[in-house]
């Protein structure tokens, strides 16, 4: 005995080695251990299919039992995948037409029982429900359907899902143990997770519960407004994104995509960047100022903003020459400008800008040519927006007072046969032209709002006055001598002669405004007294 136990000890060295080695290949076990799965069964259900297959491939790979119905489950089985049918789960076949298949306590149950409640798992076992740890559902193409003017209401009615919408807000009530996806864009990022850990992280599963929620809404949202024929009109943001900084760096700011269940044709606003030192609020408030003052225009139109507001606008057949023309208008405003163009941006234009050292926030159009993308690669804080389809559609919504303010877009166009002339000279045709040129621009102009113009160009803005007759003074002051032969626009009438007579100084000879004010007689005798032309358009257009 002593002799064994005198052996066990000379040999501590040896037997500390030897368990040092197995404790070494115990930890790297350890260390990268296979994940347990926690995610056992998925139901998938899509009317979506881009990106199922690898996903589903994925998960076979893990391990994850799938279960499937009809067209998902067809599109799986002919891809080798296997997969079990809701069928041989409910055992009962899809009926009406596959209006009901999923709504079945041993799915339903299987979703929503859970697992931390012994009674709830008690209850489980004792119906033979197991549970279902992923739900990947997306819903029938309702808004799509609506958008297409060809399809009947029957059908239109075909495309209301109903048993997706269940199956996803069954999922994402009970997210702190089922997984819930909605959009194909998340499949990769499960995927991630489950590969590492064997299940999805409790942030994972909250942020994925939250989108499909706002998913259900929207498509909720969607089939509201179409059955009502728009009299149930919501708003419903999507896509948040946080900003560098709201109207000043130490306010934070956040921009939302509005979600649009059936735009109109051509109406969907989409942008991206090509370039450029993050986005501010201002930034995307005097973005969408100028797009929508171009998007005015047919013919090549370029704009200069400043603060939400045009320091020049121009347009020409030639649009290096409307943007030439623009920037001219008032050189002083246009640093830390905003320029929009509703044609191509040429790395002619581009050039110009590095020429004549321009200092521009952001450059938005509807494209850009390589060269120009190249030229402005010299300015790398230039933030260029390239923007498909025209802004000015849907409704128009701003906060206040704790509330939501909701109006339609101000689309309304003045044609030559709405003026109505009020004066004994007539306008020429190309008084007429150039008046109606900034008759748009004012639209676009904060109130009180003034703008000269001449061979369809501004010369002279006065923008943003409580008084009328001080943006006459300011757009005179800044068009100077251009103002001689001049037109002039105000967006809203003239309660007083004051602005015509200040107007006149300038050497302003036709002007447009709505009319409708107590004293419009005294402005047109005063117009015949000063001897120019003068027509009303019957429509207001303040700007606030």
């Amino acid at each position: 005995m002593l002799t064994t136990v005198y052996e066990l000890i000379s040999n501590i060295p040896f037997i500390v080695k030897l368990l040092r080695g197995k404790l070494e290949k115990i930890e790297v076990f350890c260390h990268n251990p296979l994940p347990p799965l926690m995610i056992k069964r998925a139901l998938l259900s899509v009317a979506d299919k881009r990106g199922l297959l690898a996903f589903a491939q994925g998960l076979q790979k893990l391990g994850v039992t799938m279960l499937a119905t009809g067209g998902t489950e067809k599109m799986l089985k002919e891809a080798g995948i296997p997969v079990t049918s809701i069928e041989s789960v409910t055992a009962f076949p899809e009926m009406f037409s596959g209006r009901v298949k999923t709504m079945h306590p041993k799915i339903m149950g299987g979703i929503l029982f859970r697992r931390d409640d012994p009674a709830h798992v008690k209850d489980a076992k004792k119906h033979g429900i197991e549970p279902i740890d992923l739900i990947v559902v997306n819903l029938y193409p309702f808004e799509e359907t609506a958008r297409d003017t060809t399809k009947t209401k029957p059908e239109l009615i075909e495309q209301i899902d109903i048993g997706g919408p269940t199956l996803l807000r069954s999922a994402a009530k009970n997210h702190a143990s089922v997984t819930v996806i909605c959009d194909p864009a998340d499949y990769e990022r499960v995927l991630q997770e489950l590969e590492k850990n064997g299940d999805t992280s409790p942030a994972l599963r909250a942020e994925l519960a939250a989108k499909t929620f706002l998913r259900t809404a929207a498509y909720d949202s969607a089939i509201t407004e179409v059955l009502s024929a728009g009299a149930n009109t919501g708003i419903l943001l999507t896509n948040g994104k946080v900003l560098r900084y709201g109207e000043n760096p130490h306010q934070t700011g956040k921009y939302f995509e509005p979600y649009e269940p059936v735009p109109t044709t051509n109406a969907q606003s989409h942008w991206r960047m090509h370039q450029g030192k993050e986005l501010s609020y201002l930034n995307l408030l005097d973005a969408d100022g100028a797009w929508n003052l171009v998007s005015e225009f047919g013919e090549p139109t370029a704009a200069c903003i400043k603060h939400a507001n045009p320091s020049g606008v121009a347009s020409h057949a030639n649009i290096e020459e409307a943007f030439q023309r623009a920037y001219d208008a008032d050189r002083l405003s246009a640093f830390g400008v905003i320029i929009a163009l509703n044609h191509n941006c040429t790395g002619t234009i581009a050039q110009k800008i590095i020429d004549q050292k321009i200092f521009t926030e952001v450059i938005i159009a509807p494209s850009f040519a390589e060269d120009a993308l190249t030229i402005l690669k010299q300015k790398p804080n230039i933030r260029l927006i390239e923007i498909f389809g025209n802004v000015l559609h849907g409704r128009q919504v701003r906060s206040t007072l704790g509330g939501v303010l909701m109006q339609d877009f101000d689309t309304h166009a003045v044609l030559p046969e709405d003026l109505v002339t009020v004066t004994e000279k007539k306008p020429t045709k190309e008084q007429i032209e150039d008046m109606l040129f900034a008759w748009k621009i004012v639209k676009h102009a904060k109130s009180n709002a003034i703008v000269f113009a001449k061979d369809k160009s501004s010369v002279g803005i006065g923008c943003g006055q409580t008084s009328r007759v001080d943006a006459t003074w300011i757009a005179g002051k800044r068009a100077g001598d251009r103002a001689k032969g001049a037109v002039m626009a105000s967006d809203a009438f003239f309660p007083f002669p004051d602005a015509v007579e200040e107007a006149v100084k300038y050497g302003i000879t036709a002007i447009i405004q709505p009319g409708g004010s107590m004293r419009d007689q005294e402005v047109f005798a005063k117009a015949n007294e000063l001897g120019i032309a003068m027509v009303t358009t019957g429509t207001r257009a303040f700007k606030h």
